[in-house]
């Protein structure tokens, strides 16, 4: 039987000198993989770079000025539109996530079957399949007849319903003990008091499941502002690094500066998300 310290590879079970040796280099060339590129948008993002194929993960002449030069192009002004995209999405997405996540994990209604399959089947198609459709649509809500298109309106309300979040939310809903329920009705609470005040605080750990898978899969939006916007001023940062990158004027260190500021978004939410999230996995693994 292997050791209980053992890795997966079985190199904590190697003792000699030969071993410890490729063990070191197997785990410096893992971590130059993994890390090396992340490593090289940092520094080139503080360096005077103006040949892409200078990139390089140690600093030779250190400067501010890339991102100056990157705020001068607009970038604050495309961070913003992000910023509020992601805002009013993910906050419009966990809404309609705990909502739908309710109705489905504690009522029973006819064809819920059937809402199940067609919230799963979303999740199997291809964006490029739905932009169509889904620029028809915006560009003449039904019943209202709207139209979206050009405006950071056209794309928040398409984020409002993601599937993934509405069936994590079902799944942990599944798990709060009825008994709960039924103790809260006999003593006189309503649907909504339940919901606020009992199943709500119980599903934390999901909460920041979805916080962070939302907040990711917003911010990383391309085609979806590709389809809605029609002029800079709707950009937001990912579709602006397009614009970057295709400018022969712009240097690789402000494009690099740029999506530093792209990253760092990301790395913040799953931080602050961070304990939430952890348990979230925790507990999926452990019903699982």
């Amino acid at each position: 039987m292997t050791a209980a310290n053992d890795s997966a590879l079985g190199l904590d079970a190697v003792k000699s000198p030969g071993g410890r040796i490729l063990k070191f280099v197997l785990y410096a060339l893992l971590l130059l993989i993994f890390a090396g590129p992340l490593l090289a948008l940092l520094v080139s993002a503080f360096n005077d770079v103006s040949d892409p194929t200078a990139l390089s993960v140690v600093p030779s002449s250190p400067t501010l000025d890339n991102f100056g030069i990157a705020f001068d192009l607009g970038v604050g002004k495309y961070l913003l539109n992000s910023f509020l995209v992601v805002g009013f999405g993910l906050l419009l997405q966990v809404i309609v996530s705990v909502l739908a996540g309710y109705a489905l994990a504690r009522k029973k209604f006819r064809f819920m079957t059937f809402v199940l399959v067609a919230i799963l089947a979303t999740l199997m198609l291809p964006e490029e399949i739905l932009a169509i459709p889904l620029s028809l649509i915006l560009s003449d809500l039904p019943v209202v007849h709207f139209n979206l298109i050009g405006s950071l309106a056209g794309m928040i309300v398409p984020l409002g319903a993601w599937a993934f979040s509405i069936l994590v939310m079902t799944e942990f809903m599944k798990d709060v003990p009825r008994e709960l329920e039924e103790a809260a009705r006999i003593d006189g609470a309503g649907d909504l008091r339940i919901f606020a005040q009992i199943i709500l605080p119980m599903c934390k750990p999901a909460l920041g499941v979805i916080g962070v898978f939302g907040f990711t899969m917003i911010w990383d939006q391309y085609l979806l502002p590709l389809l809605v916007s029609t002029d800079a001023s709707t950009y937001t940062l990912p579709l602006a690094l397009r614009t970057l990158r295709i400018d022969t004027n712009v240097t690789p260190g402000v494009i690099m500066a740029a999506s530093l500021l792209a990253l760092l978004p990301s790395v913040a939410a799953f931080l602050f998300f961070q304990r939430s999230f952890v348990r979230g996995l925790a507990s999926g693994a452990l019903k699982g």
